[in-house]
């Protein structure tokens, strides 16, 4: 079943495969883009319609905008983190 994955993203295929089996493929789904946004910054990651789990007519995906947006908001945050800066608090 991860064929594919391995012969295209072998850095994230396994990580994948082992979330699968701790946590089952609906759990997967659902925590997709937060999960491997920081994973995408060191490895190739796939896009989640390309798990072959997924299915279009049960899941959702996010568009390219949203992802991005999304990517932002993590950074900002995870820079907020960091500093200890408290957003509207100048």
């Amino acid at each position: 079943m991860y064929d594919r994955l391995y012969e295209n993203y072998p850095e994230a295929a396994p990580l994948i495969e082992q979330a699968v089996e701790e946590h089952g493929e609906e759990w997967v789904i659902q925590n997709y883009y937060r999960d491997t946004l920081q994973l995408e910054m060191i490895m190739d990651v796939p896009p989640i319609e390309e798990l072959p789990f997924f299915d279009e007519e049960r899941h959702e995906s996010m568009d390219e905008e949203t992802r991005v947006a999304m990517a932002e908001a993590m950074g900002e945050y995870l820079h907020n983190l960091r500093t200890g800066h408290k957003p509207g608090k100048e």
